[in-house]
């Protein structure tokens, strides 16, 4: 028998899990997500988040509270009588009450392969730490932070020169079919919960901008896991002279420098070693594969480079 559901989710990442959980037949009873925000280019419009637009389409009703913590949110939530609530990169703390109303309890699809990453950042934090593997679980939740037993788990490899963004949209897919198993297997009354290691815990925090200039004085792997960890939001940078003045350059995709031993001295740290963008970082050296001047579109490093000269023996600062 179909599940009555309470999804909870904000980004583009939880709206295959909202998609699928319909198309799966569940009686998707309402749809809570963050308020609309200002946005445009002179942040005057009231955006809806990615998930309102979902469910307004499926014709599901939205609901969007700053917080839950009133007796009256936690009311009306309660009165939806639901089997279970699925929350996916909601953004929002769940109180006692609101944890405990549904029959079958809250269940969140989270990006990693706990105790590994719990919190805000796990899939920029899983590669900027050179993490060969991610993946997402379904775990029942619990007042700790991502603390709660975990149902399912399927594990995704983390390639050598994949992004961020790459990741994201791996887990977004395998997260929505993930989930409609969790709840099939709820129906069934065959899905069973384990304890999370007590080893291994890792968080996850919330990448600050303070954070994202690029230090070339690291290793060439820490240099690229920082810069594909960040891409493509919010962006590893550096600063370099472009006709005559110094330019930000936000560096989306790189790779490691083939041929080179990752204990050779190149020379000084973010130096221009030829004229395909690759740069001596402190042990090693990386090649930039897609690139953004400020204003500018992403584009392919020879793309840029016709129309920047840059040269050997330039540097990155």
């Amino acid at each position: 028998m179909p599940l009555r559901v309470i999804f909870m989710g904000t980004p583009e990442f939880s709206v295959p899990t909202l998609r699928a959980i319909a198309e799966a037949g569940h009686d998707v009873a309402a749809v809570y997500t963050q308020p609309p925000r200002a946005a445009g280019r002179r942040g005057l419009e009231l955006t809806p988040s990615p998930v309102q637009r979902e469910a307004e389409r499926l014709g599901i009703e939205t609901r969007t509270p700053t917080s839950l913590r009133s007796e009256a949110e936690q009311a009306a939530f309660n009165a939806l009588q639901a089997d279970v609530a699925v929350v996916v990169a909601y953004g929002l703390l769940l109180p006692r009450a609101v944890l405990e109303a549904p029959r079958l309890g809250c269940i969140n699809g989270h990006a990693s392969l706990l105790p590994r990453w719990r919190g805000a950042a796990p899939i920029q934090r899983a590669i900027m730490a050179g993490d060969l593997e991610s993946g997402m679980m379904v775990m029942r939740m619990e007042e700790g932070l991502d603390t709660g037993p975990v149902g399912l788990v399927e594990k995704c490899a983390i390639e050598p020169d994949m992004t961020a963004g790459d990741l994201h949209d791996r887990l977004m897919s395998v997260g929505a079919s993930l989930m409609v198993e969790a709840l099939a297997r709820l129906e069934r009354n065959t899905l069973a919960f384990a304890t999370q290691a007590v080893d291994g815990v890792t968080y996850a925090k919330k990448i600050d901008k303070s954070e994202t200039r690029v230090d070339w004085t690291r290793s060439a792997s820490e240099v690229h896991n920082h810069i594909r960890g960040l891409s493509p939001f919010p962006g590893a940078w550096s600063e370099i002279g472009i006709g005559g003045r110094t330019e930000r350059l936000k560096l989306l995709r790189s790779t490691l420098s083939e041929g080179l031993s990752p204990s050779e001295d190149l020379g000084e740290s973010g130096g221009i070693l030829d004229d395909r963008l690759t740069v001596a970082c402190g042990a090693g050296a990386i090649r930039l594969v897609e690139v953004q001047r400020a204003g500018g579109s992403p584009a392919a490093a020879s793309e840029f480079l016709r129309g920047a000269k840059i040269e050997k023996g330039m540097k990155f600062s």
